[in-house]
């Protein structure tokens, strides 16, 4: 007879991997939308409204998901072989 816990294991995994992979998402946008306030940025002479603009962009999406599944798989890596 299977636990209840090991049939939950496929979806808490798929659950952290999307948690883990949301929040280094969130790291990207909330470092870009910082840039677009620094001492060069233009976000500080225009709108909140025109910074996310500037950085919600097609590009920067593709950017922030695959760099984010390349630091959940590095982590996971390093998660596996240190534990």
């Amino acid at each position: 007879m299977e636990s209840k816990t090991q049939k939950n294991k496929p979806l808490s995994v798929a659950l952290r991997a999307l948690i883990e992979i949301g929040f280094i998402v969130f790291l990207f946008y909330s470092n870009l939308l910082m840039g677009e306030y620094d001492k060069t940025g233009n976000g500080q002479h225009k709108s909140l409204a025109w910074a996310l603009g500037d950085i919600f962009t097609e590009g920067n999406f593709i950017i922030a998901i695959v760099a984010a599944i390349i630091g959940y798989l590095v982590f996971e890596f390093l998660r596996k072989k240190f534990n």
